[in-house]
């Protein structure tokens, strides 16, 4: 994916869509390979009426491979013939290279189609805050469609003037992007509208349909739903949505955001009901973690750089750390934190989503699917979470500098007795050849003394050292770490040991570092801007899939259930400190000290 940081907009050809074959044994069988996706535009891109269930009767014995191919089997004799049946036979059910173009979810001929972002849920704070911005930002660097149409839909009763108003007040442009900024925000909100009525309501469903439209024009419409509305609403929403104000030609997109149910069973059901109106790959699960700009450089770092790659593993890694705090509480969100915690708020998604793409072995390609599927594999390898394995806390009042800040509980949304933990430690492993006893240690907090997301890579001490006596007894002042700041003023750096300069032998711990901002004159573009773009462009690298989603409760219901059922006491911690020290006990256990303690950050 191209990196959006003055963003190069993805464009796609189709000049060998249909281009190419070859001939492969399967099962021991000849097969010939017609290759629908040479181009690298994967099956789900494909008409879906060429591998329709009637398809299947009309072409017994041939076989959809997987990455979009289709093997036709043949005898010796007849290969050449047998083969061209079938590709003409498929290719009959496409009338026109334009309807191939469109029925593959893009259109080259953008003066035939359009883009219709409906933002469910419009009035609320994510909408205002992120998505709105993140729509104009795209629009500012040229990366939306030439006929688009952004549609409001909540139950606030609102004019499109007052939507528009509502959106200027959020809309900024880039600070190495001043030109015509004023301008650009005229252009984009005359382009916004709104639409007022219930989430379950087919009627006004169809009302919002009609408006679409009317601003489609007759055009091919694409249209792409963003679901930012409580959990509770989710299926209302799109059982309306699907059922009213699908698109009849193009392609119909709906982005999920969290939480994807609280647990298991609740998550397993979220999706069945889902795919009740929606197939998989109409549904975008959205994690804006892994839209930073530091977590989609991960694979780059390490898969085009070979001084990692040969690292990447038990042999030279000690162990991995994963941490995420925030220097404030819950701000007035606490009843909606008070039903989920830390762990499921941040631990089951954006950590272990980080951390399946760390760890993840070499994918086959850059497709969606080959990436996703090293993550379920990674996620499936890992040791069910003991519940000595996981430290929990919730911040308590804490007076500092004549300003006394509040406990979780003094939040007026928050029950007075809630046991939510507002911090959570814990120790995971990954139970495959790579990573085997290598401790992955995750910690996130609300109200912890900074702000900051990074991962921390710490290698093992050099065997034999010639300078241990210059370390003293410390040894881990001579350890190797590899640090990736996700969040805030990005960078990655590596600690190495070095001889100050002097007559002496005196060693120092330095840093090798990129800092982005020093770096790269570009502003780094919010994590919601590529994934909507991503969205648009039916780019499923960044979004989860159902098994992914599954493979990660599956993982940490069990404990989750055990911490409420035995009704486990968090461990107290000041507002603005560096939490429990249970967690410092944890990574003990291991071995481990947390990297971000040190003096030297």
């Amino acid at each position: 994916m191209a990196a959006l940081s003055s963003i190069n907009c993805r464009s796609y050809s189709y000049s060998s869509f249909l281009s190419s074959s070859s001939s492969s044994l399967i099962n021991g069988q000849q097969f010939q390979r017609l290759n629908l996706s040479s181009s690298g535009i994967s099956k789900r891109f494909l008409p879906d009426k060429l591998f329709s269930q009637s398809r299947k009767y009309l072409y017994p014995g041939v076989v959809l491979v997987q990455d979009g191919a289709v093997a036709v089997p043949v005898n010796p004799v007849e290969q050449e013939t047998s083969f061209k049946n079938v590709k003409d036979g498929l290719l009959s059910s496409i009338t026109s290279a334009e309807e191939l173009k469109q029925t593959a979810g893009f259109d080259t001929n953008k003066d035939q189609s359009t883009v219709s972002i409906t933002v469910v849920g419009a009035s609320g704070d994510l909408a205002k805050k992120k998505i709105f911005p993140a729509l104009f930002a795209l629009y500012y660097e040229d990366c939306l469609p030439k006929h688009f149409s952004v549609f409001g839909y909540a139950r606030s009763k609102m004019t499109d003037a007052e939507l528009r108003n509502m959106v200027s007040k959020t809309l900024t442009c880039r600070i190495d992007k001043r030109e015509n900024c004023g301008e650009k925000m005229d252009e984009f909100l005359k382009r916004c509208f709104y639409h007022s009525g219930q989430y379950d309501s087919e009627e006004n469903f169809t009302e919002l349909d009609k408006k679409l439209k009317e601003h489609e024009g007759g055009r091919l419409s694409n249209r792409l739903f963003y679901l930012s509305i409580p959990p509770n609403i989710f299926i209302d929403a799109v059982r309306c949505a699907s059922m009213s104000a699908s698109s009849a030609n193009g392609w119909t997109r709906v982005i999920v955001e969290k939480p994807f149910g609280r647990d298991s069973e609740s998550s397993a059901a979220l999706t069945k009901a889902l795919k009740q109106y929606l197939e998989e790959d109409q549904i975008f699960r959205i994690d804006h973690y892994l839209g930073k700009e530091l977590v989609e450089n991960l694979s780059v770092l390490r898969f085009s750089n070979l001084i990692f790659e040969p690292l990447w593993s038990r042999q030279y890694i000690r162990n991995v750390q994963l941490i995420f705090s925030e220097d404030f509480g819950t701000e007035g969100r606490g009843g909606y934190f008070d039903n989920y915690g830390i762990i499921r708020d941040i631990m089951q998604n954006h950590l272990l989503q980080i951390l399946a793409l760390f760890a993840m072995e070499t994918p086959v390609s850059l497709d969606a699917e080959d990436i996703r599927n090293e993550k379920v594999k990674v996620l499936r390898s890992m040791r069910p979470i003991r519940l000595e394995d996981v430290v929990i806390g919730q911040y308590k009042s804490h007076t500092k500098g004549g300003i006394t800040y509040p406990a979780y509980t003094d939040d007026k949304t928050v029950p007075k007795d809630s046991l939510t933990p507002t911090f959570a430690a814990a120790a995971l492993f990954i139970d495959n050849a790579r990573w085997d006893g290598v401790p992955f240690l995750m910690k996130a907090g609300k109200a912890l003394h900074n702000k900051r997301a990074e991962i921390r890579v710490q290698f093992r001490h050099v065997p034999g050292n010639l300078y241990n006596r210059n370390f003293g007894t410390d040894l881990d002042r001579a350890t190797n770490e590899l640090v990736i700041r996700v969040q805030p003023d990005e960078a990655i750096y590596l600690k190495i040991n070095n001889k100050v300069p002097g007559l002496g032998m005196r060693l120092d711990r330095s840093n090798l570092h990129l800092h982005y901002a020093a770096r790269y004159s570009k502003e780094i573009p919010d994590a919601y801007e590529r994934l909507l773009l991503d969205a648009i462009e039916g780019e499923r690298r960044l979004f989860i899939r159902s098994d992914e989603l599954d493979a990660a409760w599956s993982l940490f219901t069990p404990v989750l259930k055990e911490l409420e059922e035995k009704k486990i006491i968090p461990e107290y911690y000041p507002y603005g400190s560096r939490g429990p020290v249970g967690a410092h006990y944890l990574a003990a256990k291991y071995n481990v000290r947390w990297g971000d303690l040190g003096l030297e950050q």
